[in-house]
């Protein structure tokens, strides 16, 4: 019998375990590495992403700006290749654009497919995904 008091583990949109999405930089919504949610999240940052400059363009563009450090709130900035726990919002929206990055399946959390079909993670999924 499991312990009531234990979580349950967070599940990826393949229906197995979540994985480490980034260590470096540390992303997540609880900086954890992995693109875990909860009720505090009200951003829902779901998606692991390999991000690229396009997107990081895109992203400041719509007034979220990735690249400048933050170091009052230990924001590194963010630079192409890096692999980070996007809102699932946003990246809807630069699928939309035509400007999404690719996501790494095993690491994007289901939630994210309350808003996102699987579909469209699979078709960008990144090549490691399947590795």
């Amino acid at each position: 019998m499991s312990d009531p008091n234990e979580k349950d583990p967070a599940r990826n949109v393949l229906g197995g375990p979540l994985a480490v999405c980034g260590t470096s930089p540390r992303t997540g919504f609880f900086r954890d590495g992995c693109c875990s949610t909860g009720p505090s999240d009200a951003g829902r940052h779901v998606v692991c992403a390999i991000l690229t400059e396009e997107f990081l363009e895109f992203s400041a563009e719509q007034g979220n700006d990735l690249s400048t450090p933050a170091p009052q709130f230990g924001f590194p900035g963010l630079s192409e290749g890096d692999r980070w726990c996007l809102c699932v919002a946003r990246w809807k929206e630069a699928l939309e654009a035509g400007v999404a990055p690719k996501v790494v399946l095993e690491a994007t959390h289901e939630a994210a497919l309350r808003v996102v079909s699987l579909d469209d993670l699979v078709a960008h999924a990144a090549i490691e995904s399947y590795s």
